[in-house]
C-alpha cells in the first residue's frame, strides 16, 4: 500500500510537471509568435500600408503623391506629409574652406599677416598641428568674390558653375560642430555621435520609411576616386538597426556591387534553386528562434537577386546624350569620378532611391591651400551645378533635397608659413558653410552669419543635431519620435538634442 501511495504520488507530480511544462511551452510559443509577427517583414509591409492609408485619408489637400511612397517602413511613418521624397548628400570630406568658397570676408584684406586677436579666438582649442605655432597670422583669401543671381549671393571665382544656380541654393553660413579632428567629426555628421557604432543617417531613414523601389537598396553610397582622409564603411553602417538598412556602396568598374554577379559558369536557374533552398533553411531557423535578423538576411538575399537585373540597368550610361555628358563635364565619362557619380546619382534618384550619398575626399588643405582648393573646386563645381540643373529640368528638384558640405571649416589664420601666394588652414569646428537646395528649403536664401574673421557665429547658429533634425523633418519624420530600443536604452539620430531650423523652410 505504501508503495502504491508513492507510485500514485509520483504520477501526480509528473502530471503536474507536464502541465507546467505545457504552460511554459505555450508561453514560449506565444512569445515567439509575437516576436515574429511584430518584427517580421510581412508586418512591416502591412503596417506601412496602413500608415499610408491613414495619410491618404487625412492629407488629400497636401498635394503630395502617396501612390509610390515607401513600402516596408514603420507603421506610423511618415509622421506628417513630407516635403522631400529623397535626398542626395554631396559630402565634401576633409573640410572645405569657407573663406575660398562662400563666406566672403573683405575686411581681412587689410589684415594680412596680423596676429589673430585674443578677443576673437576667445581661448578656443587648436589642433596639435597648429597649436605649437608661435604666431597665428591672418590669411585673407587670395581669390576674388562677386555677387550673383537675384539673391546677390557672394561666391568665389573658384565656383563659376555654382554661381549660376545660387538662386536655387539655401546657404547655411552658421554651421558648427564639437569635433575638431576628421574621424570623430565625420562620424558625428553621419551618425549623430563621435564614437563609432551608431546607425548612419541613411540607415535611420531606411528603417523608418522603407523603400520606394523594390529592386534597389534604399541607401546607396558612391565614393569618388580621390586621395585624402580615409573613409570607412562604418560611416554608412546600420549600427544596431537591422542589417538590411546599411548603405550599399557602388563601385566603378564592371562589378558596381561586390559579390552580386553569379560565379563563372553558374547560370541563373542554378542560382535560383540555391537561393530557394537557402530561404527554406533560413525560414526554418526563423521559426525556431524568432530572430528578426534572420528575416533581414532573407530580405538581403532576395534584394541581391533582384539587383542582378536592376544594377546593370541603372549603371548603364549608354542611353545618356552627349549633351548630358558635356553638362556634367568631361570627367563624367570616366567611371568613379565625382562627375560620373553625380550623373549616376541622378539616375538613382530617378529610380526613387531614398538616400544617395556621394563622398569626395581631398579638401584637407593644411598647406598649399590655393592650389589644392582650386583643384578640388575644378573637380566638383561643374558636376554639382549640373546635378541641380538636371534634377530641375526633369521635375525632380521639387521633391528632392540636395545637400553640400563637409565635416567642419578652416581657420582664418595660416597653418605654417604665410606668403602672398601660399598658405594653409587648420581645422575649425566653430563655424563653417553648407548649402541645401530643392524640396522644402528656401531658394536664393542665406541663413546665419559669422564675424569678420569667420571664427565665431554672430547670428542663428546651426548645430549638427539641428541639421539632422531638419533633414528628418523634410522627409516627414519627427526626429524625437523615431526611436530604436537597444540594450535597454532608447536611441535616436539626434540623441537628446536637435531643433528643426524653421528659418530655412519654405
Amino acid at each position: 500500500m505504501l508503495h502504491q501511495h508513492h507510485h500514485d504520488h509520483d504520477h501526480d507530480v509528473l502530471r503536474s510537471n507536464n502541465k507546467d511544462l505545457k504552460k511554459e511551452e505555450s508561453k514560449i510559443d506565444r512569445r515567439q509568435f509575437l516576436t515574429k509577427t511584430s518584427l517580421g517583414l510581412g508586418s512591416f509591409a502591412l503596417g506601412s500600408l496602413l500608415g499610408i492609408d491613414k495619410l491618404q485619408a487625412n492629407s488629400s489637400n497636401v498635394g503630395f503623391d502617396y501612390e509610390n511612397i515607401s513600402r516596408g517602413g514603420l507603421a506610423d511613418l511618415p509622421h506628417y506629409a513630407p516635403k522631400a521624397k529623397r535626398i542626395v548628400y554631396l559630402f565634401q570630406s576633409g573640410g572645405p574652406s569657407q573663406f575660398e568658397t562662400f563666406d566672403y570676408k573683405p575686411k581681412l584684406e587689410k589684415m594680412f599677416g596680423k596676429e589673430l586677436p585674443d578677443s576673437v579666438r576667445q581661448g578656443q582649442r587648436l589642433t596639435g598641428m597648429s597649436g605649437n605655432q608661435s604666431s597665428l597670422p591672418i590669411a585673407p583669401s587670395m581669390f576674388k568674390f562677386d555677387q550673383y543671381g537675384q539673391s546677390r549671393a557672394w561666391v568665389s571665382e573658384l565656383m563659376p558653375h555654382t554661381a549660376e544656380v545660387v538662386d536655387d541654393l539655401c546657404f547655411i553660413k552658421s554651421m558648427y560642430t564639437e569635433q575638431i579632428n576628421h574621424d570623430p567629426a565625420i562620424t558625428f555628421f553621419q551618425t549623430g555621435n563621435q564614437l563609432a557604432g551608431r546607425p548612419s543617417i541613411g540607415s535611420w531613414l531606411s528603417y523608418g520609411l522603407g523603400s520606394s523601389n523594390d529592386n534597389l537598396p534604399t541607401f546607396i553610397v558612391l565614393l569618388s576616386k580621390s586621395g585624402g582622409q580615409p573613409l570607412y564603411s562604418r560611416l554608412w553602417g546600420n549600427g544596431f538597426l537591422p542589417t538590411e538598412h546599411q548603405g550599399v556602396q557602388f563601385r566603378s568598374g564592371k562589378d558596381p556591387v561586390l559579390f552580386l554577379n553569379n560565379p563563372e559558369n553558374y547560370d541563373g536557374a542554378d542560382r535560383g534553386r540555391m537561393l530557394s533552398y537557402l530561404k527554406q533553411i533560413n525560414e526554418l531557423q526563423n521559426s525556431t528562434y524568432g530572430d528578426p535578423e534572420v528575416n533581414a538576411r532573407i530580405a538581403q538575399y532576395e534584394m541581391a537577386c533582384r539587383m542582378q537585373t536592376s544594377i546593370p540597368e541603372v549603371t548603364d550610361m549608354s542611353d545618356e546624350s552627349d549633351r548630358t555628358f558635356e553638362m556634367y563635364g568631361e570627367d563624367s565619362r570616366t567611371p568613379g569620378t565625382y562627375a560620373a557619380n553625380c550623373l549616376l546619382a541622378r539616375k538613382l534618384l530617378e529610380k526613387d532611391v531614398k538616400f544617395v550619398q556621394l563622398f569626395h575626399r581631398g579638401w584637407d588643405q593644411h598647406n598649399f591651400l590655393p592650389g589644392g582648393i582650386k583643384h578640388k573646386c575644378k573637380q566638383t563645381d561643374q558636376p554639382t551645378a549640373a546635378l541641380l540643373k538636371d534634377l530641375k529640368q526633369r521635375g525632380l528638384l521639387e521633391d528632392t533635397l540636395v545637400v553640400w558640405g563637409g565635416e567642419f571649416g578652416r581657420t582664418v589664420y595660416s597653418q605654417g608659413k604665410l606668403t602672398t601666394t601660399n598658405y594653409g588652414r587648420d581645422h575649425h569646428p566653430k563655424c563653417f558653410t553648407m548649402w541645401m537646395a530643392g524640396a522644402g528649403v528656401k531658394p536664393g536664401f542665406t541663413y546665419g552669419e559669422t564675424d569678420d574673421f569667420s571664427y565665431n557665429i554672430v547670428k542663428d547658429p546651426v548645430h549638427v543635431h539641428d541639421f539632422h533634425a531638419t533633414l528628418m523633418h523634410l522627409m516627414g519624420i519627427d526626429h524625437e519620435r523615431l526611436i530604436f530600443k537597444h540594450q535597454g536604452r532608447r536611441y535616436r539620430l539626434t540623441d537628446v538634442h536637435g531643433h528643426v531650423v524653421k528659418g530655412i523652410l519654405s
